[in-house]
């Protein structure tokens, strides 16, 4: 009996059929068959969201959305990366601007497009409610935007799938910059924290943890308390 590690499953990359063990993720796969990810995603030394992923499944005409380090892939599935999505973004100073719904109008007036066709939050490998935070936006209620967008990765797959061409992600970055410099309250433990560490406050345990074996450290890292 052939042991399900030991499987193999056959994907195909940029047309091209490889065979690869089954259980692995879309990026360990395209690893397996050759392919460097030289851009750079997260888990490979660059940044997260790089690993946007389109794919077909054999006989199924649907068009597929996911980040490759987190889809395990499947028998006769057609790949293809898209590591940069090309949505323009806008130029500004954060200095200068307003925490108003009508500067991130004026930056990315596309927004007023969405016809709430909720494409978007289909699209979206993180679960994320876009269409809700892009309705947020047009209310002006960057509070209630800047929440829903918060665990977005800039990965772009939901500005590529939109019939309204909005740049969803970037609009979230916008929002939650201005949502962190003017509205969101001040946290005096962190401010706390912030001035111990200008006073160089922690450098002795910062050298002792510099000298810690792996064990060690993932032994403190374990045990330690989280505070919520």
């Amino acid at each position: 009996m052939i042991k399900m590690e030991e499987r193999m499953v056959r994907i195909y990359v940029m047309g091209k059929e490889y065979r690869v063990p089954a259980g692995l993720t879309i990026l360990k796969a395209t690893e397996y068959a050759g392919y460097r990810f030289i851009r750079g995603c997260g888990c490979r030394g660059g940044f997260c969201g790089a690993c946007g992923t389109l794919y077909r499944k054999e006989g199924d005409y649907k068009l597929y959305t996911a980040l490759a380090c987190q889809t395990i892939v499947e028998d006769g599935m057609y790949l293809v990366q898209l590591p940069f999505v090309p949505a323009p973004k806008a130029i500004y100073d954060i200095e200068k601007l307003k925490p108003f719904g009508e500067v991130v109008l004026s930056f990315y007036p596309e927004v007023a497009r969405c016809v709430g066709c909720n494409t978007c939050t289909k699209t979206c490998p993180q679960e994320i409610e876009v269409m809700e935070f892009i309705q947020a936006v047009k209310r002006g209620d960057l509070e209630r935007a800047s929440e829903l967008s918060f665990d977005c990765i800039q990965c772009g797959l939901c500005a590529a799938r939109c019939p309204a061409e909005i740049k969803h992600y970037h609009v979230a970055q916008l929002v939650r910059r201005l949502y962190g410099k003017y509205l969101a309250k001040h946290s005096e433990p962190l401010k706390k924290r912030l001035r111990e560490i200008e006073k160089s406050s922690y450098e002795k345990e910062v050298d002792e943890l510099m000298r810690m074996s792996q064990e060690d450290l993932k032994r403190i890292y374990y045990s330690r308390e989280i505070k919520v």
